[in-house]
């Protein structure tokens, strides 16, 4: 008898159990991921949200996705929202990753520096990287809205600070990531 072992592999993988969601936060807490606040025009005023979701999706055309658990508050303005825009942290901006990820307080009050685009997006003044978008499609996946947006515009600032390095989410602390020495 011949056993088709992709066959048995297929059935074994579509009758596995899932882990329990604290399994899983216990894996990805050791996955270090770049932190973006991301901020969009709510129907009572900017709305904004820390992430480490974020990720490019696509080069051609430009694409990126993101979550959002759907319990959160800004969730019903994520769902409505045209657009957004992500700004991407630097090492020394954990204060800003940390008011964004608060609830209950108005994260767009001082000391939270940011305009309004002429679009009507809320831009932070201070991430010196961000990348407006168009929301192309929501997905209800799981507990979380996964978003897919296409990337309109970005702004790369060009001065010395913008060569910081980036802020990263490991372990339940925020650091960043430095360049190894050849040698």
């Amino acid at each position: 008898m011949v056993v088709d072992r992709r066959a048995t592999a297929a059935a074994d993988i579509r009758s596995a159990a899932v882990v329990e969601p604290a399994a899983l936060r216990r894996a990805f807490r050791r996955h270090a991921a770049g932190v973006t606040v991301v901020t969009m025009a709510g129907p009572r005023g900017p709305v904004g949200f820390t992430a480490t979701s974020v990720a490019s999706l696509s080069a051609d055309p430009p694409l990126l996705s993101l979550s959002l658990s759907a319990t959160s508050s800004c969730a019903p303005a994520l769902l409505a929202a045209p657009g957004l825009v992500v700004h991407l942290l630097s090492d020394g901006q954990e204060w800003l990753a940390a008011r964004f990820a608060t609830s209950g307080i108005d994260r767009f009050a001082e000391p939270t520096r940011w305009r309004t685009l002429p679009t009507g997006e809320p831009l932070l003044v201070d991430a010196s990287v961000w990348l407006r978008t168009r929301i192309l499609s929501r997905l209800n996946a799981g507990d979380h809205h996964l978003v897919i947006a296409e990337v309109v515009e970005t702004r790369v600032e060009s001065d010395a600070e913008s060569s910081a390095a980036p802020l990263v989410y490991h372990n339940g602390s925020y650091g960043t990531v430095t360049p190894r020495v050849s040698g």
